[in-house]
């Protein structure tokens, strides 16, 4: 069975039956009995006494109030289009962001039926969220991420931590693996470990998650030699992946999606970057020919987003997760899943006697904020966050630039992308073949996170030191120094013990400092870094 069978919205299909997947935990759970109490507390006339909620009268907030910004606020034009020198476009940001504010307010008590309210909002509520978000997020998931199958379900979640944490416990056994990329995001492993579920790594490559590699490790699982069954869960990154920064595109994931389909394997696909999808980094002495920028209209911005795996999943395997946390703010504590509809009744049966439900303050002044800003105004705010974030991958790779010789070349792990190499600046051309590189790394096309490979094998202690110990002192005077990388190290899926046989790397953040602060503190590991490779010569 193939996609293109269901290609007309109205010929879609219902999600198989997968309950084959559920956890012994997750079949286990029952609905609460006082949750289940809620679905009449809305009848009409209905006098209920039956639930411990507090009295609404006794709530001491009349009004939650906030001045918001405009969806127009941040450009839709990349600023380092701009000529001048490497670093001069900088200068261009300031002033970009609109001053003015929009004020909003969510009442204690609703002014028309249907008005987001608090004596709502901050009472005991149903897991699956405020029903005015609920319709908020399924008209944004149908009309973005368009699943290939009709009757999909959306229910909130606390942020994708949260998220995967209920997903692999809904979905796995312990003694059972997940099938991740071999660099993941290190919460998702700490998140699996306390209940026994293993890490199973897969290869990567320019797109991320390699369908080659996928098929390899399936294809060929020795349930003996492995010590345990072979994996029937996913757990993958696709866009902005933590910690590479690589887009994986449609025919990818269309690859992968049939490959889960064939061994019958449940993706959960965490996507919290997918809205800072950057594109290529261009050299600043080619940025001019850049193609110039034009603002899209919403259907063709969605167009040109790598697709969600739901757009391929005609059998309801994939348990998306969404978040606020990288488009709002991540103190909201808010998300979602979108999934099947039996998926999405366990995952409700878990929150009722975990987080309930997430907090109202963030429930309500969200549902606010995006019925002020409507559909259109939150994928104009999507567009200008996108060029935010791509101004400073920019900025801060131009900064580098600036403080090391940089020569491209193909990547040989991540095949079709370039990879930057960086060498002293201050050797003289003719000698850079003699010369050994001191990292490489290539540019990310998406998320937050430059993922910086170490070349220690080159440092002349190597030898005497080692890969492991050689990377920790870097570390710690680079710390001392004043700048605090991510340690490649806790990235890492694969944990047999053979961590030393691993290329180093740091992770890099460019998504939060200022400007100044981003050159300064790549002035700081130029220092540090020259000082670290020549301190023994």
């Amino acid at each position: 069975m193939s996609l293109e069978k269901y290609s007309s919205p109205y010929s879609l299909p219902e999600a198989i039956d997968l309950s084959h997947h559920l956890s012994i935990l997750s079949q286990s759970r029952l609905e609460s009995p006082l949750k289940g109490l809620q679905r009449f507390f809305g009848k009409p006339g209905m006098l209920s006494l039956a639930g411990g909620l507090p009295s609404t009268e006794y709530f001491p907030f009349e009004a939650l109030k906030a001045d918001v910004q405009p969806y127009d606020s941040f450009a839709v034009k990349p600023e380092s289009a701009a000529q001048g020198g490497p670093l001069s476009w900088i200068w261009n940001l300031f002033g970009s962001k609109k001053d003015t504010t929009i004020p909003i307010t969510v009442p204690k008590y609703p002014e028309h039926e249907g008005d987001v309210n608090l004596a709502v909002a901050l009472q005991y509520g149903l897991s699956k969220g405020l029903p005015q978000l609920q319709a908020i997020i399924n008209e944004f998931s149908s009309k973005v991420y368009r699943p290939a199958y009709a009757n999909f379900t959306t229910i909130l979640h606390a942020g994708n931590t949260d998220g995967w944490m209920k997903a692999v416990t809904t979905l796995c056994n312990p003694g059972e693996g997940v099938l991740t990329s071999e660099w993941t995001y290190p919460s998702a492993l700490a998140t699996m470990h306390p209940f026994g579920i293993r890490a199973v790594p897969v290869g990567m490559d320019s797109e991320g998650m390699s369908s080659e590699s996928l098929s390899q490790v399936l294809s060929g699982w020795d349930e003996v030699a492995r010590g345990m069954p072979r994996p029937h869960v996913m757990y993958i990154v696709p866009v902005g992946q933590n910690p590479t920064g690589a887009t994986m595109g449609a025919a990818r994931k269309k690859a992968i999606y049939e490959i889960c389909v064939k061994y019958d394997v449940i993706i959960v696909e965490d996507d919290p970057y997918y809205f800072l999808q950057e594109g290529p980094y261009v050299h600043p002495s080619l940025r001019s020919s850049r193609v110039k920028h034009t603002q899209l209209t919403d259907e063709e911005y969605i167009a040109n987003l790598a697709p969600s795996f739901l757009r391929f999943d005609y059998q309801g395997r994939v348990v998306r997760l969404d978040t606020f946390s990288k488009t709002i703010a991540p103190g909201s504590r808010l998300g979602w899943f979108t999934c099947n509809a039996l998926f999405a009744e366990r995952l409700e049966r878990q929150a009722e006697t975990s987080t309930q439900a997430p907090c109202g303050f963030g429930q309500s002044l969200i549902t606010q904020l995006l019925l002020n800003w409507k559909f259109s105004g939150y994928l104009r705010w999507l567009k200008g966050l996108g060029v935010q974030y791509t101004d400073r991958r920019d900025y801060f790779i131009d900064c580098l630039v600036e403080k090391f010789h940089l020569e491209l070349a193909p990547a040989a792990q991540f095949g079709g992308s370039m990879r930057y190499t960086a060498y002293d600046l201050t050797t003289p051309y003719s000698e850079k073949a003699k010369k050994k590189p001191l990292f490489s790394f290539v540019p990310p096309s998406s998320g937050m996170f430059i993922w910086l490979q170490l070349h220690l094998e080159d440092h002349p202690q190597f030898k005497a030191l080692g890969q492991e110990t050689l990377e920790m002192q870097l570390w710690v005077a680079l710390a001392e120094g004043g700048v605090l990388f991510g340690p490649g190290n806790m990235f890492s899926a694969d944990r047999s013990g053979d961590e030393a046989s691993k290329p180093g790397h740091f992770r890099i953040s460019f998504s939060n400092a200022e400007f100044a602060d981003l050159k300064k503190a790549v002035d700081i590991f130029a220092k540090v870094l020259y000082k670290f490779y020549n301190k023994s010569h």
